[in-house]
């Protein structure tokens, strides 16, 4: 893979000015990141820290009776491990790939050091943090007020902000899992979705037919997270990145 065309997949990677880039990048490693792999564990520590480039990551929490529900998601638009800057020690959410791909991977260590120099990497991250705050904030209110099929809409959408192509593979089970609800409301929601023409579902694949009928039925709370990101992109972005290769 040309890492001058894969690098870039990350935009937070790709923001980053010439100097800092060239110090990160002999120690970035392209890593598969395969469904299903734990990248941390509730309360544990993470020795890497991960930059997704064409897969998402899922930040959930488990309850003590093993139900679980989706906080934040996490593509090509940020990092996994942002908790590391923040002054903890360990995480009280998993972090777990629920859309196959690839991504680069870091020592925590090296990254927190690039981070106390206090030049863009601080600036970036600090202004991931603020649009992780706001996704997770809606997510919390999206899940107490909306419908399951608006919650739902609103979970194809942000997957496909974060996705190069508009085809997931994921079972209605583990969507279930994500939202915090039961699995037969997923599949009467995907079903009406599918019969309006919006998505098509077989075999663990969804695909987005129509994105502009699932904005439509989707909840204020996609827009909301959308335009936080899109602020924080806009802020970071140059129009050409290839500034960080030079």
């Amino acid at each position: 893979m040309d890492l001058s065309q894969s690098l870039v997949q990350n935009r937070l990677l790709a923001a980053l000015p010439v100097a800092e880039f060239e110090r990160l990048s002999p120690h970035l490693e392209l890593v598969e990141m395969p469904l299903g792999e734990v990248l941390r564990e509730a309360g544990g520590t993470q020795a890497y820290v991960y930059f997704p480039a064409t897969s998402i990551v899922s930040l959930f929490y488990v309850l003590e009776d093993g139900a679980s529900t989706e906080i934040a998601i996490v593509g090509n638009i940020g990092i996994v491990g942002l908790w590391l800057f923040l002054g903890g020690e360990a995480a009280p959410s998993s972090a777990v790939v629920r859309s196959a791909g690839y991504g680069y991977r870091i020592k925590a260590d090296l990254l927190k050091d690039e981070f106390s120099r206090g030049g863009a990497l601080l600036q970036l991250l600090l202004r991931f943090a603020q649009a992780m705050l706001t996704q997770t904030s809606q997510i919390a209110v999206c899940n107490r007020y909306h419908s399951v099929e608006q919650q739902l809409c609103r979970w194809l959408l942000l997957s496909l902000d974060r996705l190069p192509s508009d085809d997931l593979a994921i079972t209605h089970e583990l969507i279930a899992s994500m939202l915090g609800v039961r699995r037969e409301g997923v599949t009467e929601a995907a079903g009406n979705l599918q019969r309006a023409g919006l998505i098509s579902y077989s075999r663990g694949h969804i695909q987005v037919l129509d994105r502009a009928g699932l904005e439509k039925l989707a909840c204020e709370c996609y827009a909301v997270v959308k335009a936080e990101y899109q602020r924080m992109i806009t802020d970071i972005a140059t129009g050409d990145p290839a500034h960080v290769l030079g």
